[in-house]
């Protein structure tokens, strides 16, 4: 019985040793993603606003607008799955994706789906106070394609 008892101890030790190195992600890691983003460039103005972690789960909608003319928007849900992140995106016009998180770096997450047509990857890095770089990147007609977002920080209340 002694033996066995060692056996099952040694068992242990080397189970919690194995599972030491696994990182668990949750939504509070992404904190730092809440407020309202743009980017303006002319009169295209491009928006995200995301609320605060709550329940597992951040929710996010985004918007680009060409003057007076909305030229597309997206709702987003993020929550955790499986000790990770899942990045669940509705997109205008297009079927519903979910990307998963890779580990993150800090202030800076990658969701990808090698399965998706484009984007693969969808990425999001606080840059500064005040600063974020959102990107999509992957392969499309062949090609390595990367379209960037350097957004800024505004007050969600519109004067």
């Amino acid at each position: 019985m002694d033996h066995m008892r060692r056996l099952i101890l040694l068992l242990a030790m080397c189970l919690s040793v194995s599972n030491a190195g696994a990182q668990t992600t949750t939504i509070a890691d992404l904190a730092w993603l809440q407020g309202c983003w743009e980017l303006r460039e002319g009169d295209r103005l491009v928006e995200e606003r995301w609320m605060p972690p709550r329940a597992g789960s951040m929710l996010g909608v985004g918007r680009t607008t060409s003057g007076r003319k909305l030229v597309e928007h997206e709702f987003m849900v993020l929550t955790e799955r499986d000790g990770r992140l899942a990045y669940e995106a509705h997109p205008s016009g297009q079927a519903t994706t979910t990307f998963m998180s890779k580990p993150i770096s800090g202030r800076e997450v990658v969701f990808e789906d090698p399965t998706h047509d484009f984007p693969q990857r969808v990425g999001y890095k606080s840059t500064g106070p005040g600063q974020m770089l959102a990107w999509v990147e992957g392969t499309s007609g062949g090609k390595s394609r990367r379209i960037e977002f350097p957004y800024r920080l505004v007050n969600c209340i519109a004067p």
